[in-house]
């Protein structure tokens, strides 16, 4: 994939939520996309049409994360109200709320099969959740953390959570096994490359880090954006070429994948940028900012 596929120029701009934006990501085949914020609601988009499907209001305070079953039927949801919400898409009802979490919760993922939800939360702690159950209780409680968990990625056997006490931690949930990666800086985002075999990581020493997941070798650095104080998303684009992220100075790099060199870097936003979603299949992306703004990118 060469730079000039890379999704610079801005296609529409979604505008609803009143104050920051916190979190936006495409739905499992990118034709729609979810975002959160502040002003305690979740929105359903179109993105590639500039049009605004619906919004779901239940949370307290702030939502700081949202994800969507791959049959785009259910959502998740989680802020600073210490809930998990387990949504209903298309009425908009709340089916159940998740409580356990004696913090803010930062993240919420669903498994491959929609069955569990993994939540992580300023109480050092990840929990997972059983949509189909009708307990509250967690099924699961994962609390070696020693500081705020502010990331979580799964695959069909692991739960990966990033923290503020610097490390990156793999439960194998089959045979009870922790592994865990010392970055010494704060984690404030983690996200898998697609073919799973790397985790990126975004520190707040203004690096994104990337590791071997079955050695847990540092590969790369990326550097050039600014990353101090918020949480601030990564990810790899969808051939796995480049890495990409935002920076609190409103601007969106992309890295090469393997030099590690800025190969293209664009102001996105006019405040920090505090989310990044690739596309999963098409050069296109969605970012959001503090501004309040969500930018839908294309090549």
């Amino acid at each position: 994939m060469s730079v000039s596929d890379l999704p610079r120029k801005e296609a529409n701009v979604l505008k609803g939520h009143e104050g920051a934006v916190l979190a936006a990501r495409f739905n499992g085949d990118g034709n729609y996309c979810l975002s959160c914020g502040k002003d305690r609601t979740i929105r359903l988009w179109n993105p590639h049409r500039g049009i605004h499907i619906k919004t779901y209001k239940s949370h307290g305070r702030e939502v700081r994360d949202v994800h969507v079953t791959p049959d785009n039927s259910k959502l998740i949801s989680c802020g600073g109200d210490r809930q998990i919400f387990y949504w209903d898409v298309s009425t908009g009802r709340v089916i159940r709320k998740f409580r356990g979490h004696d913090g803010e919760v930062n993240a919420v993922k669903f498994n491959e099969y929609s069955s569990v939800v993994v939540s992580a939360g300023y109480d050092q702690s990840m929990r997972a959740w059983d949509c189909r159950s009708h307990s509250t209780e967690p099924i699961q409680i994962i609390d070696s953390f020693s500081d705020s968990v502010m990331s979580v990625c799964l695959t069909k056997t692991e739960i990966i959570g990033g923290s503020v006490d610097g490390t990156v931690r793999t439960f194998d949930i089959r045979v009870g096994r922790e592994l865990s990666d010392d970055l010494g800086q704060p984690v404030n985002c983690i996200s898998m490359s697609n073919d799973s075999n790397c985790i990126l990581a975004s520190c707040l020493d203004s690096t994104l880090r990337l590791l071997d997941r079955s050695s847990g070798e540092l590969l790369q650095e990326y550097k050039g954006h600014i990353c101090k104080s918020y949480k601030t998303d990564c990810c790899l684009t969808n051939s796995d070429a480049h890495v990409t992220g935002g920076s609190e100075d409103g601007h969106i790099y992309f890295w090469d994948l393997v030099d590690a060199s800025v190969v293209l870097k664009f102001k996105a936003h006019s405040s920090v940028v505090t989310s990044v979603s690739y596309h999963p299949k098409d050069d296109a992306m969605i970012t959001s900012s503090v501004d309040g703004t969500i930018c839908v990118w294309k090549t």
